[in-house]
């Protein structure tokens, strides 16, 4: 009995991923709002009557895509943010600037339709949708201001400021992912050599700001 029901539920999330897979897919030419559960469940390969056995509806599908495309960045960005943590003040952040740019570099070099997928949907027109992608990065942002939080650049420093420089940090990492993505990161048709890295270096020059910022922004306060 109970390998009937690991096969079934094997059976089961195969068939939700592949609706997913399906959706991205589509998704690259057009916004979720334009997209219909027919169009889906014909590019998986299931009948539409399996779609909701999965999700409520695509509205629903669309909050799974945004955990997909997202989710897995916080376990990467909370590993490189502790990893340079304690040796953030030294190089006045060098590590800290070149390990973000690249990260992001590397998630649109593997994940260039989930990257479009938050880009066109963060103000699309699906609210469930944008909520969720506003409630991932806001999350994002709380991680990264716990790590800061723990740095001794943060000394003095008030929460909500501390918060907000960390949703700048996160506003700065979607911007140059949508920027690397429409530069050519991923091998977009018609992009310029190097293009890629001219936004990598704009990138980490911004970050530099940033972090300048940082070490006086309580020089006046």
């Amino acid at each position: 009995m109970s390998h009937t029901l690991g096969v079934r539920q094997a059976q089961k999330q195969k068939t939700r991923q592949a609706l997913l897979d399906a959706a991205l897919r589509l998704l690259e030419e057009q916004s979720l709002s334009s997209l219909g559960l027919r169009e889906v469940t014909r590019a998986a390969g299931v009948a539409p009557t399996a779609f909701y056995r999965h999700f409520r509806d695509m509205a629903d599908l669309g909050v799974a895509l945004v955990e997909e495309a997202l989710g897995s960045l916080h376990t990467a960005l909370t590993a490189l943010l502790s990893a340079t943590g304690d040796r953030a003040g030294e190089d006045d952040g060098e590590e800290r600037i070149a390990a973000t740019v690249e990260l992001i570099a590397a998630y649109v070099r593997t994940h260039p339709a989930h990257v479009r997928f938050i880009a066109r949907e963060q103000h699309g027109g699906v609210q469930a949708v944008r909520a969720a992608i506003g409630g991932q990065l806001a999350l994002f942002a709380q991680e990264v201001k716990d790590q800061f939080a723990r740095e001794p650049e943060a000394a003095g420093w008030a929460e909500d400021d501390l918060l907000m420089l960390a949703g700048m940090y996160v506003d700065h990492m979607v911007m140059t992912a949508s920027a690397l993505l429409e530069g050519g990161a991923a091998g977009e048709a018609g992009a310029g050599p190097g293009a890629a890295e001219r936004v990598a270096a704009r990138a980490r020059r911004q970050l530099r700001l940033i972090s300048l910022g940082r070490r006086h922004w309580l020089d006046e306060h």
